[in-house]
């Protein structure tokens, strides 16, 4: 801005220069005359073009010096450019599919000036599969649901054993005429099969009947026609008149009636047990459930949850290895004694699986653990899955980890047929109906979710709570017609 000043000064003076000539050269006619005004006018011309020709001159060496002054603070400013670092390019990866993750710069570890080492692009983690296939499903269910601590199973059988003992002392000291033996507990919590809370522990109490006394007939030869039971009947009374046994106490009609000794300890339990003493000596809660008509113990330590079913038994009846429960049975049935086949079941799944290290017990494990999870399949007990797994462990060969998923498709395929066909037969007595007290409704509404969980496994493995798109409301409504009927059009 200064130079641009001085050079308008400067043609600002010429021109005061050039305009004082001319007044001279105007004036000098007058006074000189013609020929000296026209000498004096060619030297005023000359002295003039000098003094223009001196003052270019000065110009153009200002404008130079200007345009030199300007280039080296272009080059002054083009070289600090280049002194700026700048961050240098990532190579390309070498493949489409490899990932290229953007590299934040750490606070704590600045990169030092001449760190010029090649850049290695960060390695990332694999991807999560999108898409899960039901044998994964199937294993993941098993891990989160019916995987139960070590611990917490050494505490539970602990208390168990402990209840055991207390309820024998009760016993004796309140019915010591009674020949109850030592109570035994067991059930799936002891033979590693434990599928949830739903699953009590047994606590058998067998009676110690005097031999040649009793006599056992078929449920199916009495009024009730029942295959399931067995009458107890008492002998020899000509030799051993009636009040010889402490059990004729609960004799109706010669036989030995299940009923009445329910009745009678289901009373003992609820109003002569010091329940408090006994919660306080072993650290826990223990109260009887008096709403139910089976002898149940309800106890709770913590977060752990136990019930235990008290079962008065007779343990190798008959000469036999039989055991006979005093059960809750409904009509005619109701003195009769129900045979109980746990033990055979679950004697002969083991041999199974040790013959071929296979995946029987498990498959039960987990079938138990879906219908208790399912609340249209609660009316499918454990007794119905063993038959359906029984069943599958005569007849098929692979039995190994990597066929549990296929085995358990099966399974439901088995039981939707029974269903079907309104039959499961035992599989240690084919006269017994496991579907026999199952009514048509019930039928109906297990067959229909089984049917629909065959269709969509994953959907039964989380309860039948879980959306499955437009879908998921008819599967969990029931069904409009009966399931032999919606079966049969299925697949006809």
């Amino acid at each position: 801005m200064a130079e641009f000043s001085q050079k308008r000064g400067k043609r600002h003076d010429d021109a005061v220069l050039g305009s004082a000539v001319d007044f001279l050269l105007a004036n000098a006619r007058l006074v000189l005359g013609v020929g000296a005004a026209a000498v004096l006018g060619i030297a005023t011309l000359a002295v003039k073009r000098l003094i223009d020709k001196a003052t270019s001159l000065r110009d153009e060496e200002d404008d130079t010096k200007g345009n030199t002054m300007c280039l080296e603070d272009g080059w002054r400013e083009l070289s600090l450019l280049k002194a700026t670092p700048r961050p240098q390019p990532r190579p390309l990866p070498a493949a489409l599919s490899q990932p290229v993750s953007t590299l934040a710069p750490s606070p704590a570890a600045p990169e030092a000036p001449g760190d010029n080492g090649p850049w290695m692009p960060p390695q990332c983690s694999s991807p999560a599969p999108l898409c899960l296939t039901f044998q994964e499903k199937l294993l993941a269910f098993e891990r989160e649901h019916l995987a139960i601590p070590t611990v917490d199973v050494a505490v539970a059988q602990r208390l168990a054993c402990d209840i055991s003992l207390e309820l024998q002392a009760f016993l004796r000291n309140k019915f010591p005429e009674l020949p109850f033996g030592a109570p035994e507990p067991g059930g799936p919590l002891f033979a590693g099969l434990q599928a949830s809370a739903a699953d009590p522990v047994r606590l058998l109490v067998p009676l110690r009947l005097e031999p040649g006394l009793w006599g056992l007939v078929p449920g199916a030869d009495t009024v009730a026609r029942d295959a399931r039971c067995w009458a107890v009947r008492r002998t020899q009374l000509e030799f051993q008149p009636r009040g010889s046994s402490p059990w004729d106490h609960f004799l109706v009609g010669g036989y030995l009636c299940a009923q009445l000794l329910l009745e009678l300890l289901h009373k003992a339990l609820a109003t002569s047990v010091n329940w408090p003493a006994i919660s306080s000596l072993l650290g826990c809660l223990v109260r009887p459930n008096v709403i139910s008509e089976e002898l149940l113990l309800e106890v709770r330590q913590e977060h752990l949850n136990l019930t235990v079913a008290v079962l008065p038994a007779m343990v190798g009846a008959g000469n036999n290895d039989r055991v006979l429960l005093a059960w809750p049975l409904k009509g005619l049935a109701g003195n009769l004694w129900l045979q109980d086949f746990y033990q055979a079941e679950s004697t002969r799944l083991r041999a199974l699986d040790d013959q071929d290290a296979g995946s029987r017990q498990r498959l039960l494990r987990l079938l138990c653990g879906v219908c208790c999870r399912h609340p249209a399949l609660g009316r499918l007990g454990r007794d119905h899955l063993t038959q359906v797994v029984l069943c599958l462990g005569e007849e098929e060969v692979d039995w190994a980890e990597a066929a549990l998923a296929s085995r358990f498709l099966q399974a439901l395929e088995e039981l939707i047929d029974g269903l079907e066909r309104a039959s499961l037969l035992c599989h240690f007595n084919p006269s017994v109906n496991l579907f026999g007290n199952l009514h048509e409704e019930e039928i109906d509404s297990i067959g229909y979710v089984l049917y629909s969980g065959l269709q969509a496994p994953g959907w039964l493995l989380r309860g039948g709570v879980a959306s499955m798109g437009s879908d998921a409301g008819a599967l969990c409504a029931p069904p409009s017609q009966g399931f032999g009927e919606h079966f049969t059009l299925t697949f006809s």
